[in-house]
């Protein structure tokens, strides 16, 4: 075991760092020095070092460790929490694809992940039986190439960013062959849990494109955001890559006013402006995370009183079947 004073893993390559993540929920808790109840879920845990590094030693409560340390709580069963609670399965008109909105395609690119975060909505996801195969690729590119509709492909997992370089590069070429596609997008956490991952080979084949790069970077708190993530965040900048954020709102991790108007300084700080706050989706086994929807509007209309108007995220929810995001801040207060 490693002890946390070592630093030996800041000069590992981005897939050493993976290959090392913490798996082991009492090596966690030997690590960190915390005492709490150890709970192995078929949801695995996994920590990367450049993650717990920033971990409070000796803080069973630390809003970063609460995010991935699985609990006994998640066994519960909640009614109204499911496996797929944004009904995905249903909007996968060809292997790896999931179509909801007019104008963008979304491809989960891999069930691969750099961090397991306890809320993800996709922790129950099919992954094995629904990411794309190479001739599942050649399928997407035909359907993109025949609806000059999308123009924009979303890569999402998994992380996309847990592709290597030669396979997103040859996604990007690709897709930029393609008239009507003028945006690329990932949605990825890995710049944040192993910043690492922005190394040359990335930024190379991001600076070629002819593609806008848009990267939706998911951060829920400021203690999140360090100096090695800064640096990542300012080098797909550099690149020509927009950068934008998508939080949850959690509870006993981000449900209070002052942390969220630091996260959003913290992002504007290291280049990024916050996109979407999301309300938690109703997935199972996280239901301890859930706040009211009458509590999330109140303190986002707390935030607007305290931040201009392009560091304030829209709060929003997903519901199965409608034609966007719906926008709770809209809607009166209760």
């Amino acid at each position: 075991m490693i002890p946390l004073t070592d630093v030996g893993w800041q000069t590992q390559s981005w897939q050493a760092l993976l290959k090392s993540a913490i798996t082991d929920p009492v090596e966690l808790a030997t690590i960190l020095q915390i005492d709490v109840p150890i709970f192995r879920s078929e949801f695995p845990l996994l920590v990367p070092w450049p993650y717990l590094s920033r971990i409070r030693p000796g803080d069973p409560l630390d809003p970063l460790l609460l995010q991935v340390l699985p609990q006994p709580r998640e066994a519960l069963d909640v009614p109204g929490y499911v496996a797929d609670p944004l009904q995905e399965l249903d909007q996968s008109p060809i292997p790896g694809v999931i179509q909801k909105y007019h104008g963008r395609l979304l491809v989960v690119a891999t069930g691969a992940c750099g961090i397991n975060c306890r809320y993800c909505f996709r922790r129950h996801f099919p992954y094995a039986e629904f990411q794309p195969s190479r001739a599942a690729w050649d399928q997407i590119i035909s359907t993109v190439a025949a609806d000059s509709s999308i123009t924009e492909v979303i890569l999402s997992g998994g992380d996309p960013l847990l592709l290597n370089d030669r396979q997103l590069a040859d996604i990007a070429r690709r897709l930029a062959d393609i008239n009507h596609v003028t945006t690329l997008r990932l949605h990825t956490r890995l710049p944040v849990v192993i910043p690492q991952r922005i190394d040359a080979a990335l930024l190379d084949w991001i600076s070629q494109t002819r593609l806008q790069v848009v990267v939706v970077l998911h951060i829920n708190h400021s203690a999140e955001i360090d100096p090695a993530v800064a640096a990542a965040a300012r080098s797909l900048s550099a690149a020509g890559v927009t950068l934008l954020n998508q939080s949850v709102l959690l509870k006993g991790i981000n449900d209070q006013v002052e942390i969220l108007t630091d996260l959003s300084r913290a992002l504007f700080a290291i280049g990024v402006l916050p996109y979407y706050l999301h309300v938690l989706d109703a997935v199972a086994g996280a239901a301890h995370f859930d706040l009211p929807e009458t509590r999330a509007r109140h303190l986002l209309a707390e935030v607007v009183k305290k931040l201009p108007g392009y560091l304030v995220p829209r709060l929003a929810r997903e519901i199965p079947g409608e034609a966007s995001k719906t926008n709770l801040a809209i809607h009166p207060l209760a």
